[in-house]
This record gives structure tokens, sequence and C-alpha cells, in this order.
């Protein structure tokens, strides 16, 4: 992770989907910046327990790990509760967890399903995760966020090209629903101290969400890592982004050897007073 923020040390996150791939990139980056990151997965796993010791490892013991099913709003709210009880205060909501194209198809890379042979239980699946689930879990912090005057949430899209690409409804739907519901959240929450922003890989990344295979790439024929998360995940967390809201970041144009706030302003998508979607 890209600079040194101070205003991170003890800071409580929620990170979602966080034990594996995306989500287990940026908690482990958040703990070794001195974060308290609370790691929740959908089930128990030895995936989810290796990530939160890794990150106590890495940082300063203060992870947790909880399950809850994002789709499930009491779920979410103890999940919260949970986060609160153990580090006294809910800081950043990373919404993370999500649901990809394989649960309509294994192939759907490479013989694209069309919305009408896609199975209606999986649509709703992916609806319900991507965007009906980041809606739970913020339901359940956003509350105490703004009772305190402070809080970050940040909501992990994909890219524009992946929203309307032939064969990836309702992924590319669901994620585009997602960037709306941000644009709205940030003016609901206007003035209250807490940021609402959207943050993106900028490609298709080296996750679970491809199908396995040894020559493993997107729809447009390369591959980032997991890893690039890091790169501007502790600039949206610390204070270092207090005030900056209602915005669209893309890690793949961070820059590395640039000051922060510069970085900032080059991997911000410009903003648009009306989006064009047709």
């Amino acid at each position: 992770m890209a600079g040194s923020y101070p205003s991170l040390t003890g800071r409580p996150a929620i990170v979602t989907g966080g034990s594996r791939g995306l989500g287990r990139e940026m908690a482990l980056a958040l703990a070794a910046a001195g974060a308290s990151v609370a790691v929740i997965g959908s089930r128990a796993s030895s995936t989810l327990d290796e990530t939160v010791a890794e990150a106590r490892r890495r940082g300063r013991g203060n992870a947790i790990g909880l399950v809850a099913d994002v789709t499930d709003y009491t779920q979410c709210e103890a999940a919260v509760a949970s986060t609160i009880a153990a580090f006294g205060r809910v800081d950043v909501l990373i919404n993370n967890a999500g649901l990809g194209m394989r649960r309509v198809s294994e192939t759907f890379n490479i013989q694209p399903t069309r919305f009408w042979e896609t199975d209606p239980e999986a649509w709703r699946d992916i609806i319900e995760i991507n965007l009906n689930g980041a809606f739970n879990m913020a339901r359940a912090a956003v509350p105490h966020m703004v009772a305190q005057g402070f809080g970050k949430l940040i909501n992990i899209s994909t890219s524009d090209q992946t929203m309307v690409r032939r064969g990836y409804s309702p992924y590319g739907p669901s994620k585009a629903g997602l960037e709306a519901a941000s644009r709205v959240w940030a003016q609901d929450l206007a003035g209250t101290g807490v940021d609402v922003n959207v943050y993106l890989p900028g490609g298709a990344a080296d996750t679970d969400l491809l199908p396995p295979s040894p020559d493993k790439k997107g729809a447009d024929g390369n591959l980032l890592p997991a890893s690039i998360m890091r790169r501007m995940i502790g600039w949206l967390c610390a204070d270092d982004s207090n005030g900056t809201t209602g915005a669209r970041f893309v890690a793949r144009l961070w820059d590395e050897t640039l000051p922060a706030f510069e970085a900032a302003s080059r991997a911000r998508s410009p903003s648009v007073d009306k989006p064009a979607i047709m």
C-alpha cells in the first residue's frame, strides 16, 4: 500500500468478502497500516481463519473474523454489532462481497450466456449479494457512522465495459446499480461526515470470479493481480481523503511514484452530470 497514513492506526474497518481475492488484499493492507479489521466471510472456513491470522501477524493483532451472509439483514446487523463490541466503533465499511458470472456459467468468458437463458435463481443470487448485500451492510453500519459524525463507505465495483458487456448480465448491471446507489448515498450523507466512494481494479483481476485456467485472463486479454487493490485503499480509509465523496477511483491508475493527493486525482474517474448508459 502506497503512502503512510497515521490516522489508520486503530481505525476499525469492516471488509466483506474479506477472506480471499480483492477483499483479502485490502484487509491485509489495512491491518499492516495499523487498522483494526473485521474480516467477514459468508461461511466459516480455513480460508477465513488463515486471512485473519495473517492480518494479525502483519498488523497489531487487532483483527477478527466474522461469518455473515450479506443477503440476510439480521446477520449484517450482528456483524456490525460484533465489530463495535470488539473495537468500540465502526469507521470504515468496504462492501467487497460479490458473486460473479460463474454462478451463471463456468464458460461465461468464452461462450456468453444470453440473458433469457440465465437461470432465474442465478440472476437473483448475483443481484442479492452484489447490490442488496451492499445495501444491507450499509444500512446496518451507516447509522453508527452518522451518530459519531465520521465514516467511510467504500463500494467495490467493476469497469464500465464490464457493466454493459455482452453475456455479463446480471453481474455488470448489478455493479452499475451499485454505482448508481453510491452516488445517491453520497448525496443522502452530505454534511454528515460520512464519505461514500467507489473503488475498482480497472480491469479483470486474478480472483475466483474467473474460471480456473492455465491461461486465465479477462475479456480484454489482460489480468491484474488482486494485490492491485492495496494501492489506494489506505488513502480512501484515512483522514487524507476526508470530504472526498461521490467519487469513483481506479486502482490501476494510481501512480505510486506521486504524492497521494496527486495520485488520487489521476486515479479518479471524471464526474458527469448525467451518467450515459445507452
